[in-house]
C-alpha cells in the first residue's frame, strides 16, 4: 500500500487487442479503460486546453489503438496512440479518476459529440 493518499498501480497492462488498458491499484480496484476513452479524455493541453472553457471535443476516435506505454517518473504514464497523439501525461491519480468516473465522463462525452453534430467515427 502506498504511504500517502495517492493511488499506486499494482498492474498496468495493455491487452493484445491494443484497445484496452488494464490498470489495477493497491486499494484493490481495477479498471479496463478503452483506448478511445483514454484518447478523448487525454490530459494534454491539446484536448483539455488551458482552462475549462478551452476543452476540446475530439471526434472520430472509435477505432484508435494504443501503440505504446512509457512510464513517466514514478507518478504517471505516457500513452502513444496510433493517431500519433502522445502529449498527455496520465498520472496514476488521473487514471484512477477515469476509472471511477467512467460512466459519467463517457456519457458527457457522447452528449457533447451529439450537441456539436460530431461522430465517434471518422
Amino acid at each position: 500500500m502506498s504511504t500517502d493518499a495517492s493511488p499506486w498501480p499494482t498492474e498496468v497492462r495493455l491487452k493484445t487487442d491494443k484497445k484496452t488498458l488494464v490498470v489495477s491499484f493497491d486499494d484493490g480496484t481495477s479498471y479496463e479503460l478503452q483506448a478511445e476513452y483514454l484518447r478523448v479524455t487525454s490530459p494534454s493541453a491539446e484536448v483539455q486546453g488551458h482552462s475549462p472553457d478551452q476543452k476540446k471535443t475530439v471526434p472520430g476516435k472509435r477505432h484508435v489503438e494504443i501503440m505504446s506505454l512509457e512510464p513517466v517518473g514514478n507518478y504517471a504514464l505516457r500513452i502513444t496512440f496510433d493517431d500519433m497523439h502522445n502529449t498527455g501525461i496520465f498520472s496514476w491519480v488521473y487514471l484512477k479518476k477515469l476509472g471511477m468516473e467512467h460512466d459519467t465522463l463517457w456519457a458527457d462525452y457522447l452528449a457533447d459529440l451529439d450537441k456539436k453534430g460530431m461522430s465517434r467515427d471518422r
